[in-house]
């Protein structure tokens, strides 16, 4: 789940603590171009503040305006739709003749406040949990997801899913790992830092990211990696990546990457040759990990392998180009600084 999402959610629970009464609004469906996906939320208070977006903007007024005239009063969840025509996409602003469908909750009193804080404390609690809400009366319920379920409305319930999707273990506790696990935070993973060094482990301290200080490739085989996984090994030390990436490259993890020089790198891939790998899995493995962006500092470097890892995620082929470019850039600065020779 995006952490934008989850902000919209404490919102509006802080919203219903102080009396407000709320609407939360969830994208079910878009048909076209449109500015937010499905499952996107919005929660937009009875004085017109609002937590989120579900067009970027264009309907929210609108959607005020619906609100205070009618779900406000109290009144059972309803669908809206916009941009059905060409003139009313238009009139919102909706891109290329973009469609959205929602489904716009009230929210109000004790009884929401408690489901709420019940979705918040499971999403805290790093679990992947589905919201049923039967919008003939207005009742929700909270169950364990699926790990592929995804949100479906039938136009009687609306079934969302809340919760971290996607897991992200990050080998090492340094600088750079630090950098790495707020930003995949920030992207709605749950981060796992492994380091069994005891002078890394013991100084780490990070809200919302889990440290342990097993072996990683005890560590790999410990949280079962499946297709929503990504790994990402930061130490520069071969005993503790070398071993983690190994039955990493065994599992269906979506990336698989370690820091290091272009010259380090392949020697890396010939290392891992020696083990039962084939060429196909170890041509899985993004080394030096990264998209070339000029970075430098351990912020920058950790914004080009949260770059790479979202491409990856999202399906998209990076071209061969930076590749090249970033094999280039690498040779160069790791004659400068060889404490960046991972750096992209």
């Amino acid at each position: 789940m995006d952490s934008i999402d989850v902000s919209v959610l404490q919102n509006a629970v802080d919203w219903l603590k102080a009396g407000r009464r709320v609407v939360l609004v969830t994208v079910t469906r878009t048909w076209g171009s449109s500015p937010r996906p499905v499952g996107a939320l919005l929660a937009m208070r009875d004085d017109g503040a609002v937590s989120g977006s579900v067009s970027g903007g264009c309907i929210e007024d609108d959607l005020m305006d619906r609100a205070r005239a009618q779900l406000l009063a109290g009144q059972r969840p309803e669908v809206a739709t916009y941009g059905v025509s060409a003139e009313e996409a238009r009139r919102f602003g909706l891109p290329c003749g973009g469609t959205m469908q929602l489904v716009i909750e009230p929210l109000a009193g004790e009884a929401s406040l408690t489901a709420m804080l019940e979705l918040l404390e499971q999403i805290g609690d790093g679990n992947l949990i589905a919201r049923e809400l039967d919008l003939a009366s207005g009742r929700s319920r909270l169950r364990p997801a699926l790990p592929d379920e995804q949100l479906r409305f039938d136009g009687k319930t609306l079934v969302s899913v809340h919760g971290p999707r996607y897991r992200l273990l990050i080998i090492g506790a340094g600088d750079l790992s630090r950098f790495l696990a707020v930003i995949a935070s920030g992207l709605g993973y749950q981060v796992t830092v492994c380091d069994p060094r005891e002078e890394y482990a013991d100084a780490w301290s990070l809200s919302g990211v889990r440290i342990v200080r097993t072996m990683p490739d005890d560590t790999v085989l410990d949280m079962r990696l499946d297709g929503h996984s990504a790994v990402v090994a930061l130490t520069h030390d071969p005993k503790l990546d070398d071993l983690a990436l190994i039955d990493a490259l065994h599992t269906d993890a979506f990336y698989i990457a370690a820091i290091g020089s272009r010259r380090n790198s392949d020697a890396r891939r010939e290392r891992l040759m020696l083990f039962d790998l084939d060429d196909a899995q170890v041509s899985r493995l993004h080394g030096p990990a990264g998209i070339f962006i000029g970075s430098r500092t351990p912020p920058e470097i950790s914004v080009s392998i949260a770059a790479e890892m979202t491409a990856a995620k999202n399906g998209v082929k990076l071209s061969r180009a930076l590749n090249v470019a970033r094999a280039k850039r690498r040779e160069q600065d790791s004659a400068a600084c060889p404490a960046l020779a991972g750096a992209n």
